[in-house]
């Protein structure tokens, strides 16, 4: 039958789906009450009749569809029966007779065309279930058989995929080939709009097969715009690592941002030269200003931080080119964020800046860190410690929030920008620009409003392909998503299609700002794990139980069983009543090497993937209550407070330099990372550059980030 509008009959749709490898029960398209009952008798009794037409979508609100007929007086009075219920609004219509398929679990699939990512794949949990469990899985169009099989291993309800009230698990190899099919389906055509396959029944010997199906057809997608090009490397460079930084309006008055940004970028030890502008000319934290760009030098100054109203910008953008300015940074508001007047100042602001060749930054930004220039060009605190991490964001008080982290963590930062209102320069530039930078190993990202979903995924993947990507999003709630439209004045995408696209790209997605920077910080200063096993070792029972059901809901890493010759060579070390299991609980029973020898065992032994050692600083906590107690330093507390102190710093080293020796993730947690974070315990940690974990479920969920990334690279042939 053909299309009537943009929804397909249930048998056009069928056939459609059929032309793609999409498995249908087999049924017949008949026409009178008599061929329905002779088409029974063909396709096997019980049978499930349905009244067919192009303008019926809701057969079973209409009562149009007749289960469990089981012979062929019974077809034949059913098919009657819904032969009579047609309306003329229906128009030509016939009768679909299909075998009756039972099964306990019923599944949906189709595709969905997303306004921001284009053609999905979609799997979740059908039938009644389908809204109330929203257990859904979906993916970009073209899905690979390794995006099939991470969908199929995504869904929540794993129990229903397994044997299930004494029916077979289900086909994976069979559901797979169905979502490549649908693939396929949405690949060969554009004007395919949505594809509606529920129920997709699991029969009892765990083959899947649609009952139902409905395709909507529609005009194909408008081509994207071309995407800007990416500002260049001289331009980058300019931002990050200038060799002059030029303050338009520096002030004397440290309320002002011409003065605190002035006043960060030479108290972060910047050694380049600094130059200010001010209308009086005056001195600023020793900068002698001047009142007009042209009595500066020529060809010294790179980068231009902005602190001037929009008014002034376009004229002071002119000066500053015509000094050999390649970078401007604008702090000033009133462009986008505030109305169409707004919009319009900023898209004529961005058009000066390309015919100028200078890069722009923000406007509506905090500003730009660079630890390997010294540069803090922000109108804000804190500057980080150095390190590996470049962080881009469209809001500027998470690039705080993370600075933050890097402070409080000792894990630094290489580069971090606030975009701003990323008029010109969007958050996925500079992560393209970061995968290339030697100075960064890992890129963290906050984004909260979607304007051309697939572009920036696609600009996420080849990020990705080349460093991990660790990213949070704003906006993944309804109530979220309005609060992202009013912050940036943009859209936030549906949040699933968002996190099925992410995955595919070999992001990171964390669920919380602290999650996403300890996996950055993970990703930072662990080497990735070979494999999922992991093993706990612990100094008290139920730290180890709690982060082994950290492990286990993870879903992709192992509790591994402790093979056999490593449980023998702990037993070497510890006491008989030590757990003789994994976790490795010590029971007490340490002495002074105890803690290193037998991390060396664990982390050493072939099938050992990754460790997680909990119980640091217990010792070093009863040093300090001695320490502040009255009776310090009589009675041998002075000693005994030393020693506990080292020790603790010798567990640190040891799980730093074993991690190092066997190229192998070994993760620190204790709660005094963040309760008493002057133990010498984390501050061990701290100084071998590594992160800290505050708690055992903390540190697997960064580990878990760590081996699903280290699988994509495998999967995808990346090394």
């Amino acid at each position: 039958m053909s299309a009537t509008g943009n929804t397909l009959s249930e048998s056009a749709s069928k056939a459609l789906l059929r032309e793609h490898g999409v498995p249908m029960a087999p049924e017949h398209e008949v026409t009178t009450a008599a061929a329905a009952a002779a088409a029974g008798g063909d396709v096997g009794f019980p049978v499930v009749v349905k009244l067919c037409g192009d303008a019926i979508a809701h057969k079973t609100e209409r009562g149009l569809v007749k289960l469990r007929l089981g012979d062929a007086a019974a077809t034949e009075a059913a098919a009657a029966e819904l032969l009579a219920k047609a309306t003329p609004e229906d128009g030509e219509v016939s009768l679909l007779v299909a075998p009756m398929i039972s099964g306990n679990r019923e599944l949906i699939a189709g595709i969905v065309r997303d306004p921001q990512f284009g053609a999905n794949v979609m799997l979740g949990v059908g039938g009644v279930l389908a809204e109330a469990v929203a257990d859904v899985q979906f993916r970009p169009v073209p899905i690979s058989e390794v995006d099939a099989e991470e969908m199929i291993a995504g869904l929540a309800t794993q129990k229903l995929l397994g044997p299930f009230r004494g029916e077979a698990a289900v086909d994976r190899a069979a559901l797979k080939a169905v979502l490549l099919g649908l693939s396929a389906l949405a690949a060969a055509r554009p004007d395919v709009v949505s594809v509606d396959v529920n129920p997709l029944i699991v029969r009892p010997d765990g083959t899947p097969v649609a009952v139902d199906a409905l395709v909507e057809l529609g005009e194909p997608a408008a081509p994207p715009s071309a995407a800007r090009p990416r500002p260049t490397d001289e331009q980058f460079r300019a931002l990050f690592d200038p060799r002059g930084v030029l303050v338009t309006g520096a002030s004397t008055h440290p309320g002002k941002f011409g003065f605190v940004s002035l006043h960060n970028i030479l108290a972060s030890g910047y050694a380049g030269g600094v130059y200010g502008t001010n209308l009086q000319g005056e001195e600023v934290l020793g900068v002698r200003t001047v009142a007009d760009i042209e009595a500066l030098p020529a060809g010294e100054i790179d980068l231009v931080f902005v602190c001037t109203p929009a008014s002034a910008n376009p004229a002071l953008l002119r000066a500053c080119a015509a000094k050999g300015v390649k970078a401007a940074f604008l702090t000033s508001a009133g462009y986008g964020e505030a109305g169409e007047e707004g919009r319009k100042a900023e898209d004529e602001l961005i058009g000066l800046a390309d015919e100028l060749g200078i890069l722009l930054a923000g406007p509506n930004g905090q500003g730009v860190v660079s630890t390997p220039a010294n540069l803090c060009a922000q109108i804000v605190a804190p500057y980080p410690p150095a390190g590996k991490i470049g962080v881009a964001s469209q809001s500027g008080n998470f690039v705080s929030s993370f600075l933050n982290y890097s402070r409080q963590t000792g894990v630094g930062i290489s580069r971090a920008v606030s975009a701003g209102n990323a008029a010109a320069v969007t958050p996925a530039d500079y992560l393209d620009w970061y995968a290339d930078d030697p100075a960064t190993a890992v890129s963290l990202a906050y984004v909260e409003g979607i304007t051309d979903g697939r572009a920036l995924v696609e600009r996420f993947a080849s990020v990705a392909a080349r460093k991990p990507l660790v990213v949070v999003k704003g906006g993944a709630t309804a109530a979220g998503a309005r609060a992202a439209a009013s912050h940036t004045g943009a859209l936030a995408a549906d949040d699933k299609v968002f996190d099925g696209a992410v995955r595919q790209a070999g992001v990171t997605r964390a669920a919380t700002v602290e999650e996403a920077f300890e996996a950055a910080a993970t990703f930072a200063t662990q080497p990735l794990p070979k494999g999922p096993n992991v093993v706990v070792l612990t100094t008290a029972g139920g730290w180890g139980v709690v982060t082994s059901d950290a492990i286990h809901r993870d879903g992709s890493l192992v509790l591994m069983a402790l093979p056999e010759d490593l449980k023998a060579r702990i037993d070497t070390e510890l006491p008989p009543r030590w757990s003789k299991n994994n976790p490795v609980d010590c029971a007490g029973g340490e002495t002074r090497d105890t803690i290193p020898a037998v991390m060396e065992m664990i982390v050493s032994h072939p099938d050992v993937h990754a460790m997680v050692y909990l119980g640091l600083g217990i010792q070093s906590n009863q040093a300090r209550m001695m320490r502040e107690g009255r009776f310090y330093p009589d009675h041998g507390l002075e000693r005994i407070v030393a020693y506990h102190e080292r020790q603790d710093e010798r567990f640190a080293e040891a799980a730093h330099e074993l991690s190092v020796k066997y190229g192998k993730p070994v993760l620190t947690a204790t709660e005094l990372a963040v309760a008493d974070p002057d133990n010498a315990g984390p501050r061990a940690v701290r100084a071998t550059g590594r992160l800290c974990y505050a708690s055992g479920n903390r540190a697997v969920t960064a580990l878990g980030h760590l081996w699903r990334y280290a699988q994509f690279r495998r999967t995808r042939g990346l090394g």
